[in-house]
C-alpha cells in the first residue's frame, strides 16, 4: 500500500515537473501571468520553469513579420478608380504591451494597414500614385505606427505593391506618352533644323567672301551625285543665273508696256441698194463706170421725189 502511494506521489511530481519546465526560443520572449497578474520579469531564451496550475506562460514571436495588405479600391483625389496593395514589415519591441494592451496584434496591424491604405489613396493623385511612391510609403507608414506603438510593435517599412487602373485610363495614358514623345520628337527635329540653318547661313557668309568656293561647292556634288552609278546626273542650277534673266525680261516687258495702241479701223458705212447693185457689177462692168452710173441714178430718183 505504502509503495503505491509513492508511485503515485512519484508519477505526479514527474507531471508537475514536465509542466513546470518551458523552453523559449531565440526569437521569442516568454511573459508570465500568475493567477492573471503580469510579472514584471520577461523569461527570455533557453529554459524556465514556472508554478504548474498558478503561472500561465505566453510566448511571443519577435520576428520581424511580413504582412501583405489586400488591395482595396478607392477614389482618388482626382476622381479615379483604382486598386492598390501593400505590404507591411513589423516586429514587436515590448512582448508585455504586445500581450496586455491588445488582444491580437497581429489582426490589429492588418486592419489599421488596409484603413490607412484606402485615406491614403482618398488624399494621393494618380501620378503621385504612379510615380512619387516613396513619399507615400513613409506616410502610410507614419499612419501605422501611430497607433502601433502603443501595442509594443514598431513599423519597419511599408511599400506600395501595385496600382491597377482601368483599362480605359491604361489607354488614355498610353495616348499622352505617344503625345509627349510626339512633341519631343519634333522639338529636337526643329532643333535640328535650327542649328542646321545657322551652319549654312555660315557657310553662305563665307562663300559670299570668296566665290570660287561655291563653284568648288557645285563640283563637290557632281562628284558625289556620280559616284553612286545613275543614269540620272542631276546639276544644280545658280539662283543667280535666274535673278539675271528676270533682269533683262522685266525692260524689255515695261517697254512693249509703253507702246501705244493702234486705231482701230473705222467701220464701213452702209451701202445703199443702187450701191449693191454696182458692187455686184464690179466684176464685169470696169471701175470708172461706177461714178457715171451713179450720177445717171440720182436725178431718177429726184424727180421720183418730186412727183411724190
Amino acid at each position: 500500500m505504502l509503495i503505491e502511494l509513492l508511485i503515485a506521489i512519484l508519477v505526479v511530481g514527474v507531471i508537475c515537473a514536465a509542466s513546470s519546465i518551458k523552453v523559449v526560443k531565440q526569437y521569442e520572449r516568454g511573459v508570465v501571468l500568475r493567477f492573471g497578474r503580469l510579472q514584471e520579469r520577461t523569461r527570455g531564451p533557453g529554459i524556465t520553469a514556472i508554478v504548474p496550475a498558478v503561472d500561465r506562460l505566453q510566448k511571443v514571436n519577435m520576428q520581424i513579420v511580413t504582412m501583405p495588405v489586400p488591395a482595396q479600391e478607392g477614389i482618388t483625389r482626382d476622381n479615379v478608380t483604382v486598386r492598390v496593395d501593400a505590404v507591411v514589415y513589423f516586429r514587436v519591441e515590448d512582448a508585455a504591451r504586445a500581450v496586455v494592451n491588445v488582444e491580437d496584434y497581429l489582426f490589429a496591424i492588418g486592419q489599421v494597414a488596409q484603413t490607412s491604405l484606402r485615406s491614403i489613396i482618398g488624399k494621393s493623385d494618380l501620378d503621385d500614385l504612379l510615380s512619387n511612391r516613396e513619399q507615400l510609403n513613409q506616410g502610410l507608414e507614419l499612419m501605422i505606427d501611430s497607433p502601433a506603438l502603443g501595442w509594443g510593435v514598431h513599423i519597419d517599412r511599408v511599400e506600395i505593391k501595385d496600382v491597377s487602373l482601368p483599362e480605359s485610363m491604361k489607354r488614355s495614358i498610353a495616348r499622352q506618352a505617344e503625345a509627349e514623345r510626339e512633341r519631343r520628337s519634333r522639338v529636337i527635329s526643329a532643333d535640328g533644323e535650327f542649328q542646321a540653318s545657322r551652319r549654312l547661313s555660315d557657310a553662305a557668309r563665307v562663300m559670299s567672301d570668296t566665290p570660287t568656293a561655291l563653284q568648288l561647292r557645285l563640283l563637290e556634288t557632281v562628284v558625289e551625285v556620280a559616284a553612286e552609278k545613275n543614269s540620272t546626273l542631276v546639276l544644280p542650277f545658280p539662283v543667280e543665273l535666274l535673278r539675271f534673266v528676270d533682269a533683262i525680261q522685266q525692260p524689255q516687258g515695261e517697254s512693249s508696256a509703253a507702246e501705244p495702241e493702234e486705231p482701230e479701223p473705222a467701220e464701213a458705212p452702209e451701202l445703199t441698194d443702187t450701191e449693191r447693185r454696182a458692187a455686184e457689177l464690179t466684176d464685169t462692168a470696169p471701175a470708172s463706170a461706177l461714178p457715171q452710173q451713179r450720177d445717171a441714178e440720182e436725178p431718177q430718183d429726184t424727180e421720183t421725189l418730186g412727183t411724190a
